[in-house]
């Protein structure tokens, strides 16, 4: 769906919406975030993806991680997706920072691979190539290990915190 309510056509990205009789009807005694999140007969998942020509639907990020950076929207899965093809990069997660002139930077967090070396400057050059400027992140922060959740999953939150700390390790 579009951000004014349309559904898109297939191959355009939006946000996932659902609706029907199965759908949850809301949250307990929670009526504010009920309404932000059933609107017009529509539950919005807080997803962004798109459907294809043949119906199929592709998921692509967290409208929540969006990084709006100079009036921009940065989708961190597309940074993350370049950075991730360097061959130093283990394994990364993209997230923004505030900043007074932009709005929010786009930051990166970068665990190599056991071995490998890569400066800060190599992998924004290398993101820059790939996507341009506006997606470029304007900070590298590097860990040994990246945080996670007891499941495995990258805790894109203990990253931002790091990184606003000044805690990463090189």
């Amino acid at each position: 769906m579009a951000p004014d309510g349309r559904l898109l056509p297939p191959g355009e990205v939006g946000e996932v919406v659902a609706r029907g009789d199965l759908l949850m009807t809301g949250y307990w005694r929670l009526p504010e975030k009920t309404a932000e999140t059933l609107v017009n007969g529509w539950l919005h998942t807080g997803d962004r993806g798109l459907i294809d020509e043949r119906g199929f639907l592709y998921l692509k990020d967290r409208l929540k991680d969006m990084v709006i950076t100079g009036g921009f929207n940065v989708y961190p899965v597309d940074v993350e997706n370049a950075l991730g093809q360097h061959p130093a990069v283990h394994e990364c997660t993209v997230f923004g920072l505030p900043d007074d002139k932009w709005g929010e930077t786009v930051q990166a967090a970068v665990q190599l691979r056991t071995g490998e070396h890569a400066s800060e400057a190599e992998l924004i050059a290398f993101v820059r190539e790939r996507l341009g400027p506006v997606q470029t992140p304007k900070r590298i922060h590097f860990h040994e290990s990246l945080p996670r959740s007891p499941v495995g999953k990258v805790l894109k939150s203990a990253v931002r915190d790091a990184a606003l700390a000044g805690t990463a390790t090189a």
